[in-house]
């Protein structure tokens, strides 16, 4: 585990690459938790991604985050029935049913849509200005197995690594 403020650091470093993706996926389209987890390198954080994205502020196009399956998982975040849907047909999404949008047609990737260099670039000027986020969201990442807030060694321990494995036959 990190120390406290190393954690908070990180975590609000990782909500700023989080926002700047969202904010990077452009009106007409809509992208993913787990796809902006897979850009970020953490290819089973969507459930995280989801825990920052209720820490979004103004400016930060929350209607455009999707489950795996295109649906409106996040929509109870949005303070009214229907709310979230109509911000994504504002801007130009058309349902397949009531609650689903075709990733196929309306789909936003990072890591498909952006070149490598523009997705690097993005991420490194986000980390550059981490945002506050709450020390309930800084535990949270900070137990998650999948978090990289978990795996990261303070500075004054040995990281597992250098540990002697036991050798198998």
């Amino acid at each position: 585990m990190m120390h406290a403020s190393d954690a908070s650091q990180r975590a609000g470093e990782l909500a700023a690459q989080v926002f700047a993706l969202v904010q990077a996926c452009p009106a007409g389209r809509v992208t993913t938790y787990g796809w902006i987890a897979r850009a970020l390198g953490l290819p089973r954080g969507a459930r995280m991604v989801g825990w920052i994205m209720n820490e979004s502020g103004v400016g930060v196009p929350a209607q455009r985050v999707l489950n795996s399956k295109g649906e409106l998982s996040g929509s109870a975040a949005f303070g009214a029935p229907g709310r979230m849907r109509a911000l994504l047909e504002a801007d130009g999404v058309v349902f397949i049913d009531r609650d689903t949008v075709d990733l196929k047609r309306y789909g936003w990737n990072p890591q498909t849509d952006l070149s490598p260099a523009a997705l690097q670039s993005l991420l490194e000027a986000a980390r550059q200005h981490p945002v506050m986020v709450s020390s309930g969201l800084v535990a949270l990442l900070d137990h998650d197995p999948a978090s990289p807030l978990t795996h990261a060694s303070p500075p004054d321990e040995t990281p597992a690594t250098d540990i002697e494995q036991p050798k198998l036959f």
